[in-house]
């Protein structure tokens, strides 16, 4: 299910963000990028709609996705 970013507090979406970035350890080359960084990147891809917030019913765990990712998955299920 995605979770409209509208319905969260800023305050929630920005730790649902840490702490996603914090826990993927995403790759940004040889370039280091601060936290504050990652977090706009991330929080920029979510309100472009390239990224979507998720929660998952099975495992009632909310995670970030890319949007490509998130559809290729879905279609899977509908099979």
């Amino acid at each position: 299910m995605i979770i409209p970013l509208e319905q969260l507090s800023p305050e929630t979406l920005n730790a649902i963000i840490e702490n996603f970035v914090l826990r993927e350890g995403t790759e940004y080359g040889s370039e280091d990028v601060s936290l504050h960084n990652k977090i706009a990147q991330v929080h920029q891809q979510l309100k472009q709609g390239s990224a979507l917030l998720v929660y998952s019913e099975l495992h009632e765990t909310v995670n970030i996705l890319p949007a490509d990712q998130f559809i290729e998955d879905s279609e899977e299920i509908a099979e």
